[in-house]
């Protein structure tokens, strides 16, 4: 199902309308959101780190307003139904649950826009950055032509690939039909339509005979333990984009098993698998995955190319 929206102003109670009027400026605002957040302990993992800078991408994102705001505009003052609609969107932040992105509509990934709702996984991968690199470290004398987004969910990873590699062609797979409507929004929305599409399909089955320099994937990776203690925020994302089997790899071995034939002789296997990598490292002691660091933090991606996938074949069979 989409999203929830913000309901309308009108249906704020009279102690919520009243605090609306007293929050005059913009600092108002975030100072207040700030410490409503620190006070009912939220979790924040779905794009910030700290109250402050889930008071700030909520505030600024009710009001419309750009990241880089000139700060003179903090001692603006706001409109009544501007407050209000801060207001309410913070007590549905707090009482709900419900991550920021979801009642905004909105997630960046890769430094670009995309429409997010809760058909989808809310993009946070540290793949953005390999991304914003054009995938240099595996084609440093040229680009890669064919892309797979395999999970691909909003669609956020492919097409900011496509964005960053103009020449490059990009199909999005994923299990969904839900989650590709999501995906079809955001191609249209980047306007990359004749070289992205979107198939509906388990894996690899919607892509025979295809072949692809570079199959990314951020699956569902999430252990039976680490899913029944995710903090309640998580519980508005799709289960299917996360719960994966007791070890969190159930997706990832039927990926290992059968991406080889998917990919071009100099290709490579991008995965994301979190918390799961233990796990991985366990089941496959024999494997040297390459574990990918990154400048702006985030863990758990490896890297395989298409020669170690046939080198290690039987260990995945």
């Amino acid at each position: 199902m989409p999203a929830s929206r913000p309901t309308d102003v009108s249906t704020l109670t009279l102690d919520d309308a009243s605090l609306a009027e007293g929050l005059v400026s913009l600092r108002d605002c975030l100072r207040w959101a700030t410490s409503e957040f620190n006070a009912h302990r939220l979790h924040f993992g779905h794009g910030t780190a700290s109250a402050w800078d889930e008071a700030v991408a909520l505030v600024l994102g009710a009001l419309h307003l750009p990241w880089d705001i000139d700060p003179a505009v903090l001692d603006a003052r706001l409109l009544p139904i501007e407050r209000r609609r801060v207001v309410n969107l913070v007590r549905q932040r707090i009482e709900q649950r419900t991550p920021l992105p979801y009642l905004l509509g909105e997630a960046f990934f890769a430094g670009h826009p995309f429409e997010v709702d809760e058909r989808v996984l809310i993009p946070r991968s540290p793949i953005a950055e390999l991304v914003e690199d054009g995938f240099a470290a595996w084609f440093p004398q040229w680009s890669p032509t064919r892309v797979l987004d395999l999970c691909a969910g909003s669609g956020c990873i492919g097409i900011a690939t496509a964005l960053y590699l103009p020449t490059a062609e990009v199909d999005l797979v994923d299990i969904s039909p839900e989650a590709l409507a999501v995906a079809k929004v955001n191609i249209v929305h980047h306007d990359v339509g004749k070289r992205v599409r979107a198939v509906t399909s388990d894996l690899f089955a919607g892509v025979v005979g295809q072949r692809y320099d570079i199959i990314v994937s951020n699956p569902p990776y999430v252990d039976a333990r680490d899913l029944a203690g995710m903090p309640a925020e998580f519980c508005h994302e799709p289960s299917l984009a996360l719960a994966a089997g007791d070890d969190g790899l159930d997706i990832v071995r039927r990926m290992l098993r059968e991406a080889r034939e998917h990919l071009t002789d100099d290709g490579v296997l991008i995965v994301e698998v979190g918390n799961s990598a233990r796990h991985l490292d366990a089941a496959f002691p024999e494997v040297p995955f390459l574990w990918l660091e990154f400048e702006r933090g985030g863990e758990g991606v490896f890297a395989l190319t298409a020669a170690e996938l046939d080198q290690y074949a039987a260990s995945f069979a």
